[in-house]
Parts: C-alpha cells; sequence; structure tokens
C-alpha cells in the first residue's frame, strides 16, 4: 500500500463506521451560502455520538533529494520525486528575469516568473501521469520582453499517488511545517467529526477574518506569489491570498485541494476543489466569482456527488490547477 494512502486510511479509520451511513443522513438540500457575516455550519443530522477527526497536521515536506538531478552554473533542477508529483528548480544565475515553463501530457503549459533565487522551489505536476516538458527561459531583451531557452527536458512521469500534487506545498501554495498557518489549520479542525466541517470551518475563519486590501490589488504585479503566514498575520490579502491560505491550511490537515482558475461562461473564475476520502472529489465546494467567495453547501455536495454547476456544468472550463 503506498504510504500517503495508508497516512489518510489510518488517520481516518476510526470514523469509517460514520461515514458508512452517510448517505442516509445527508441528503438535506441544495443551496450557496455567501461570504456574508454569518457563518455557514453543518447542523448535526443524527443522534449518533460522532467521533473527533485527528487533527494532528499531516504536511509532506519537498525534497531536493538529488537523485536525479540536471544543472550547470546557472540552474539546478531535482527531478528526483517526480513520481510524487513535483520537481524543485535551484535558479542561481543573474538574469534579470528567468521564465519556467511546464507543460502537461494534456500540453496545457504552466508558466511562472522565478522571483526567488538561490534557493529551491517547489513546482506542481497537476496533469496526471503522462509526458511533462520542462522549460527553463532566461531574458534575452528585457524591453521586448524576448526570452532565449537554457534548458529543456521531457519527463515521462509516473506519479505513485494522484492526490499527491495537491497535498505537497508548492510556489503558489507554499508553507511547512513550522508555519503559523499549520498551527492555525491545526486550531480550526480541533473538534471537527469530519473533512467536511473543516472545510467549514476554514472557510468560515477566512471569510470572516481576512479583509480584502484593494490598494494591494491595484498594485500587484506579474509574478506575483502569495506569502500565506504574511497573510495569516496581516489579516488582508487579494483573492490568490485567500486561496492559497485556505488551500495549505486544507492540506495541511491531510485534505488534497486544487487551487484550480478558469472559465465560468466569459468570467474568469476561481475555485477550490477538495478531495474527501469518504467521497472522491468535491468539485469548486469553494468559489470566487471575481467579487465573492461562496462555499457549496458540504451536504449538498455530499448528496449530489459532487456536483454544482452552473447550467449543465459546461460553462466550467479548467485552464489551471495549482
Amino acid at each position: 500500500m503506498k504510504l500517503s494512502v495508508f497516512f489518510r486510511i489510518f488517520r481516518r479509520l476510526s470514523s469509517f463506521a460514520f461515514f458508512s451511513c452517510l448517505a442516509l443522513i445527508l441528503f438535506c438540500g441544495s443551496s450557496l451560502t455567501g461570504c456574508g457575516d454569518s457563518n455557514l455550519s453543518i447542523s448535526p443530522s443524527s443522534n449518533t455520538p460522532k467521533e473527533i477527526r485527528d487533527n494532528t497536521p499531516l504536511v509532506l515536506v519537498p525534497d531536493p533529494s538529488g537523485i536525479e538531478v540536471f544543472q550547470s552554473e546557472l540552474y539546478s533542477i531535482d527531478v528526483s520525486n517526480q513520481s510524487k508529483g513535483y520537481i524543485m528548480v535551484n535558479y542561481q544565475g543573474n538574469s534579470e528575469k528567468i521564465k519556467l515553463q511546464i507543460t502537461t501530457p494534456g500540453g496545457v503549459p504552466y508558466t511562472y516568473l522565478v522571483t526567488r533565487y538561490n534557493q529551491w522551489v517547489t513546482y506542481p505536476l497537476p496533469g496526471g501521469d503522462g509526458v511533462y516538458n520542462i522549460q527553463l527561459f532566461e531574458v534575452a531583451d528585457l524591453a521586448n520582453d524576448l526570452y532565449a531557452v537554457v534548458f529543456t527536458q521531457e519527463l515521462d512521469v509516473v506519479i505513485e499517488d494522484q492526490l499527491l500534487p495537491f497535498l505537497y506545498p508548492n510556489n503558489y501554495v507554499d508553507f511547512t511545517p513550522q508555519s503559523e498557518v499549520v498551527n492555525k489549520g491545526k486550531e480550526l479542525a480541533g473538534g471537527a467529526t469530519s473533512d467536511l466541517e473543516v472545510i467549514t470551518n476554514i472557510y468560515n475563519y477566512v471569510t470572516k477574518n481576512i479583509s480584502y486590501d484593494t490598494e494591494k490589488a491595484q498594485s500587484v504585479e506579474y509574478g506575483y506569489v502569495p506569502n500565506v503566514d504574511d497573510t495569516l498575520a496581516t489579516q488582508k490579502g487579494i483573492c490568490f491570498d485567500y486561496a492559497s491560505l485556505m488551500s495549505a491550511m486544507l492540506r495541511s490537515q491531510g485534505i488534497p485541494t486544487r487551487l484550480e482558475v478558469g472559465y465560468a461562461g466569459e468570467v474568469y473564475h476561481a475555485w477550490i476543489s477538495c478531495y474527501v476520502d469518504e467521497i472522491g472529489w468535491i468539485d469548486k465546494i469553494i468559489q470566487f466569482d471575481g467579487v465573492n467567495w461562496t462555499l457549496m453547501d458540504p451536504t449538498f455536495a455530499a448528496g449530489s456527488g459532487g456536483s454544482e454547476y452552473i447550467g449543465d456544468g459546461t460553462h466550467y472550463q479548467v485552464k489551471y490547477s495549482y
């Protein structure tokens, strides 16, 4: 049995009996609740005592182990843990602008502006199994934003557990076992009896306590990378900060979480999808429509098999998953 799968099964084994009858007690309607002053909570639906979920943090730590590395005097690209759903890059040159592009097996190019030099940065492999193309670019003409390829490599990737890319920290959802968001996630998960309650508690905390930073939104530049502990400390941020903070706390609680960006019709839209062992992927459980955050009613998500769409679902088009 894969180690990551073992940990998820082990930590939820005590609540297995409860979830075996989930279908009988959770089909209680459908609604979307906005992010106003009132909290969304899961109402008790049974008099049967529920066991408290283990809220011990499970933080996976990326490791540039050096087993398989491509390097030069300018860069080191460690692909040793591609089977765990990530690669790590350490740029050691002095170019004014660097870009990393990871093209998935489905042909989707993920382009990152490298903003941290002389340190290892983790990037996910979010497209499942198959051939990825990795390219690193240095700026050749800054005025015209032209780049030269300094590294290119194909990787034939087989990921040992398809949930791993959405459990590990990465460039946009960056945290460590020592991060304050990990302690906060543990606190918010305290007393919860299910992953769905943890999701609800974290959503309610973030939307009630983090205020939107209009000034930052007007000045943020291309290549911005969220700092989850800074967002938690200042209690303010932009949309990317909200999504990254929620994702970090959920992942630190062992809940696989995809931070997804795409379109709902013609509207640029963001959402967070979570994997719950007893249900599977709950798509778009936390959504941002460009103005407001909303939380899908977790009981409806369970009862509907995780489906909640605008229209028949074809309006939603995921561009990127982080």
